[in-house]
């Protein structure tokens, strides 16, 4: 795999995992939210995982079916996504 696209993978990963501990402080701290539609564009632009990692460990949006369903269901597009970037 490039290392561009690896480091791309981290980043943006790390940045969905990011915003779901922010969030989760914001909504402790009764402040301003993130927007769930920014939370989903972190994840759709291939950072499903660092996102599901971050709804584990800080205990967000884990009782909101989209986010239950739905993470799981991207990151598993986003490995197939994956699979077959590599055989081009």
């Amino acid at each position: 795999m490039n290392m561009a696209l690896i480091l791309l993978l981290i980043l943006v990963n790390g940045y969905g995992f990011f915003l779901m501990g922010e969030d989760k402080r914001r909504a402790k701290a009764h402040k301003w939210r993130i927007s769930e539609a920014h939370l989903w564009s972190a994840a759709v632009l291939f950072g499903a995982a660092g996102s599901y990692l971050g709804m584990q460990y800080f205990r967000h949006k884990t009782k909101h079916p989209a986010f239950q369903i739905g993470m799981p269901l991207l990151i598993i597009l986003q490995l197939i996504l994956l699979g077959y970037i590599q055989l081009i």
